[in-house]
């Protein structure tokens, strides 16, 4: 009779549920075909590696594998979300046993099954359940009011890109969804600082809550408190009962944008309401309680917002419990080629192109180029040649003259001796950067807006190089005066 071992690893790897088996030590000694298949990577990649080492969202505590090795009792029938080394976020359904041999421990194995595309239906389907019955529950609440962005449509999975940073920062955003801890997310106007903090929200016990997004610098300080804390019929000429952002988010997440805009005498009224989560409606001396989860975003660093004074240094240290800096496109240029097929991907759909992709020489440009704008100037940068594209492929001059002119100057600007020096590349790059800038604004004769649509892209964006780049002093109002900020 023949024996039946030397077929059980075919057997096992034809099998729909991931199958991983670690030893007393948490070293993966087992890991089938289809647990390959659910983590995006290769069975010889992971045999070997601590539990931890391949999903570096899980700690000793949420691991089952590691619980089930601590405890020596079985976990049946649970549910999971996690995330792997390659940033890849899947929800599992899973069960995980102890291993033994002559009574002795030796091991744990764990029974998964990816559930994330089950999951995401059934939440449509009660969604459209509570729809047709005409139920008001939180999901519809959180969809209705468009005008103030009450829903996060972003997840860890929309954030295009596997360069090492990014996969920390999703791992440390799944982590931190699971709390209701304030977040202060940092970095470059166009890095996606939003996607992360709609991420986070959709991945945290709140997501069936709303989802309030308010950009501090688009409002005045009086009109912007009784946007953010509501007000009480009386309390001014015109004024109504009505609440404010902080009530309207209550049991979900409100994101402040651009927090170190926010005029200071309303930040140490923000600061009261993080701390006790009281607030006052303007012009009420009653104090009602929320439960709204603050998520805070700044395009500067916040250290250096406070020692402008523009962020008060009490609020932030009561923002910063968890910080995520996310790093401009300039530091993950790895990433370019995955972003540029999104954003065909996307403009394919939306504007009924069939474009399969660019060409060497475009390619060349785009990952030469500085991207101040970071991510979104891509985006644009995308959308503009599929615009004016007329075949299948993106050409060099289909790109925006400014992304081809700019990367020209870059690479001529300097001498070749000058081209191999020692500086770092990061380093490098933001020194051309800032003399095209510098020569840019000279030649616009210090007009901002000129300036801006010289380089193409955001008057905002310029405005923020000037200031990191100490320029300002050349940038000029538009009556002609020198720029005092």
């Amino acid at each position: 009779m023949m024996e039946i071992n030397q077929y059980i690893g075919q057997i096992l790897d034809n099998l729909e549920e991931a199958i991983h088996v670690v030893d007393c030590d948490g070293i993966t000694v087992y890991y089938n075909q289809a647990a390959a298949e659910l983590d995006a990577t290769n069975v010889a990649d992971v045999i070997g590696k601590h539990v931890l080492q391949i999903y570096p969202s899980l700690t000793l505590e949420t691991s089952s594998l590691m619980q089930v090795l601590a405890t020596q009792s079985t976990i049946l029938n649970k549910q999971q979300t996690i995330v792997n080394r390659f940033g890849h976020t899947c929800t599992l359904h899973y069960s995980t046993f102890p291993l033994y041999c002559d009574d002795v421990l030796i091991g744990a194995c764990d029974l998964a099954r990816d559930i994330t595309k089950i999951k995401e239906l059934a939440e449509q389907v009660m969604e459209l359940q509570a729809e047709l019955l005409e139920v008001k529950t939180p999901v519809q609440r959180r969809s209705k009011p468009q005008e103030v962005g009450y829903c996060a449509r972003y997840n860890f999975n929309d954030i295009v890109g596997n360069h090492e940073s990014i996969v920390k920062l999703k791992i440390l955003g799944q982590r931190v969804a699971g709390t209701s801890s304030p977040v202060l997310v940092a970095g470059e106007t166009g890095t996606g600082k939003e996607l992360f903090v709609q991420a986070i929200h959709n991945a945290s016990s709140r997501k069936n809550g709303p989802f309030v997004a308010q950009n501090c610098a688009a409002f005045p300080v009086t009109l912007l408190e009784s946007i953010l804390f509501g007000t009480i019929k009386g309390s001014f000429t015109g004024a109504e009962d009505r609440p404010g952002l902080f009530e309207l988010a209550n049991g979900g997440t409100l994101f402040l944008d651009e927090i170190n805009s926010m005029p200071l005498e309303l930040q140490s009224k923000l600061l009261r309401v993080l701390q006790d989560g009281n607030l006052s409606r303007l012009g009420d001396n009653h104090l009602r309680k929320v439960n709204t989860r603050i998520i805070a975003c700044c395009n500067v660093d916040p250290e250096e917002a406070v020692r402008r004074k523009e962020l008060r240094v009490d609020l932030y240290y009561r923002l910063n419990v968890v910080f995520i800096k996310v790093p401009p496109l300039i530091e993950r240029k790895e990433d370019i080629p995955a972003l540029v097929a999104h954003f065909i991907k996307l403009y394919n759909n939306q504007l009924g192109r069939s474009v399969k992709g660019i060409s060497n020489e475009a390619k060349q440009v785009m990952q030469t180029h500085s991207w101040p704008g970071n991510i979104r100037e891509l985006q644009h940068a995308i959308e503009h040649a599929m615009n004016i594209a007329v075949g299948d492929i993106i050409e060099l001059d289909h790109l925006p003259d400014a992304l081809r002119c700019s990367t020209q100057a870059s690479s001529f600007s300097a001498e070749p001796e000058q081209q191999f020096s020692a500086k770092t590349l990061p380093t490098y790059l933001r020194s051309i950067e800032r003399e095209n800038l510098s020569q840019a604004l000279a030649q616009c004769k210090g007009n901002i807006s000129q300036t801006a649509l010289f380089l193409g892209i955001p008057r905002q964006t310029i405005q923020y190089k000037l200031k990191i780049y100490n320029l300002l002093d050349k940038a000029k109002t538009p009556t002609g005066e020198n720029r005092d900020k």
